[in-house]
């Protein structure tokens, strides 16, 4: 059994289950499914300042941080006791792709030359993580919520903001991958 579960998965068994967390959720408690919105939570909980943004019964969402933090866990634990031996495998194609930008080393499925502490505390780091992650806060608010929230729960509910925000992810993923990206690459 043990063996079985170190085996890599077909993606369709992960999207079932998760697929499944939607209707559970919604049974069970009537919660909607959603990761950003429990950064909201433990900043109201941790910061209790005098931010309206942050001034609401957060006990109420509860839930929602012990939610991530089984995902948290179960992350930890799967990685720890459960990976696969087997080094990842890059398909060919992704690999002579990224090497035309000048990537080609990888730990696990990271690249080095972009995830590595080397690269931290230089202006490509910089672009990387810091403009990068503001760029992703930014839009996860601006859009109410994140990818996960949008595609898994507000599609399967049918709300119309939800197919507008998940194509507007998918489309600036698209352009982000085959035209920002390459031209950062070049930059740096």
């Amino acid at each position: 059994m043990l063996e079985t579960l170190k085996q890599p998965w077909h993606w369709a068994v992960a999207g079932t289950i998760i697929g499944l967390t939607v209707p559970t959720l919604l049974i069970l408690g009537n919660k909607k499914f959603g990761i950003s919105a429990s950064l909201r939570h433990v900043c109201a909980a941790c910061m209790p300042a005098n931010i309206p943004f942050f001034k609401y019964d957060w006990k109420k969402e509860i839930w929602n941080m012990y939610f991530v933090a089984g995902i948290l866990i179960g992350g930890f634990l799967a990685s720890t006791f459960l990976s696969n031996p087997e080094p990842i495998q890059i398909a060919e194609a992704t690999k002579q792709r990224l090497a035309e930008w000048g990537i080609s080393s990888f730990q696990g499925l990271m690249p080095t030359e972009i995830f590595s502490f080397d690269t931290l505390l230089t202006l490509k780091g910089f672009v990387f993580f810091v403009v990068g992650g503001f760029l992703v806060g930014f839009g996860t608010r601006y859009a109410g919520g994140c990818t996960s929230g949008h595609a898994i729960m507000g599609l399967s509910n049918l709300q119309w903001p939800s197919l507008v925000a998940t194509i507007s992810f998918m489309l600036g993923g698209f352009f982000s991958a085959n035209v920002i990206l390459p031209l950062l690459f070049k930059l740096f």
